[in-house]
């Protein structure tokens, strides 16, 4: 497994709970559109990992890789 991949996306996953967290309390429509943008990357990030670090194939890792550059 790559460490380096890993910690790239235990922080962008941070960052962005932090900002979705923001959000949550802004009721504002564009607060309410953006927060529903980071839900839906973060949800897309918890589909690649649901089978759990170890396990990850070479295709997931891609996905991961362009996941962290949107």
């Amino acid at each position: 497994m790559d460490d380096q991949l890993k910690d790239r996306i235990e922080a962008r996953r941070h960052e962005l709970l932090s900002k979705y967290n923001d959000l949550k309390a802004d009721t504002r429509r564009d607060a309410s559109s953006a927060r529903d943008a980071m839900k839906k990357k973060l949800d897309e990030l918890e589909d690649y990992l649901k089978e759990g670090w170890d396990k990850i194939s070479d295709a997931t890792r891609n996905k991961l890789d362009k996941w962290l550059e949107k």
